[in-house]
């Protein structure tokens, strides 16, 4: 495979600083547009919605005061000193997006998986134990860059309140779950477009991007050699078809095909280019609307 380029984020984001500001009503460059922006459209609305407040609030109050501790008595605390390569690889992605260094857990699990949660000053990363045994240096990266570009978005408190309605606070909050879990899941799948994007950026190789996240749906050592990327895409055409498709409304994450579609599209932009040292490329709003067809069932 050929040599990714170099990829030099600080220095981009330091000339897209100094450009000059932008015109009134036009967001400032802040290191985040790469963002998705129907993520933070559909974030804005929906924390405008009162139930979903109230889910996001009480939830992240019970997690502050229980899971953390359940953590450090059940999983293993990753640092310099426990797993240094995995602490070397998570301290190189938030070096690449600029933000200071999560916290990683690695639980004991055999699915191939990993997770951000906490709060926006206290965010840590938990990643199954498999995953690690499944995916070279190079995929880790693209999988804590996922995280970290979680963390840089402020996705956060969301996805912690997201993961407590789906497991607990419903037994508690049963009045206001239905509309918040379909505002939260909707805002997710958003979400996770932006930060597949933040892995692009801090693994630097598109080709090893994409692996890391298709892997996902194997989980076989045995099968990746044999895996057929360009054939599980066409799985996204066949599936466009029949009522089934309907059920990604009450997932979290699009359908994997989807992901590495989107992936692609952000791969021709004019920001990815010019973040990874390249010229040309097709602007950011157009990537974007591209992307929404694409989620929609259009494109």
């Amino acid at each position: 495979m050929a040599q990714a380029p170099e990829l030099d984020f600080d220095g981009f984001v330091s000339r897209k600083r100094s450009e000059k500001k932008a015109p009134a009503g036009q967001a400032v460059p802040d290191g985040r547009e790469y963002a998705y922006r129907f993520d933070r459209q559909t974030r804005e609305a929906f924390e405008r919605m009162r139930p979903v407040q109230l889910v996001v609030a009480k939830t992240v109050r019970m997690f502050k005061s229980v899971w953390r501790n359940q953590l450090l008595g059940s999983a293993v605390k990753v640092s310099d000193r426990q797993f240094p390569r995995i602490q070397k690889v998570t301290e190189q992605c938030a070096a690449t997006l600029g933000i200071p260094t999560p916290q990683v857990y690695i639980t004991n699990n055999p699915h191939l998986n990993a997770g951000t949660y906490g709060t926006d000053d206290e965010s840590f990363i938990i990643v199954h134990s498999a995953l690690v045994d499944h995916y070279s240096d190079e995929e880790l990266l693209t999988v804590i860059g996922h995280e970290c570009g979680h963390v840089h978005n402020g996705h956060v408190v969301y996805l912690t309140a997201l993961h407590y309605i789906v497991r607990v606070a419903g037994v508690f909050l049963a009045w206001v779950l239905p509309p918040a879990l379909i505002a939260l899941n909707a805002w997710s799948r958003r979400a996770e477009i932006t930060s597949d994007r933040a892995a692009m950026l801090c693994s630097k190789d598109p080709a090893t991007a994409e692996r890391a996240i298709t892997k996902l749906a194997l989980g076989s050592r045995k099968l990746y050699e044999e895996f057929n990327l360009e054939a599980f895409l066409e799985q996204h055409h066949e599936g466009r078809e029949g009522v089934g498709k309907y059920m990604e409304v009450f997932a979290s994450h699009p359908w994997l095909p989807k992901r590495v579609l989107a992936m692609r599209e952000f791969a021709k932009s004019d920001f990815y280019r010019q973040a990874v040292g390249l010229e040309g490329g097709v602007p950011m709003a157009e990537v974007d609307e591209r992307v929404s067809a694409l989620l929609k069932g259009d494109a």
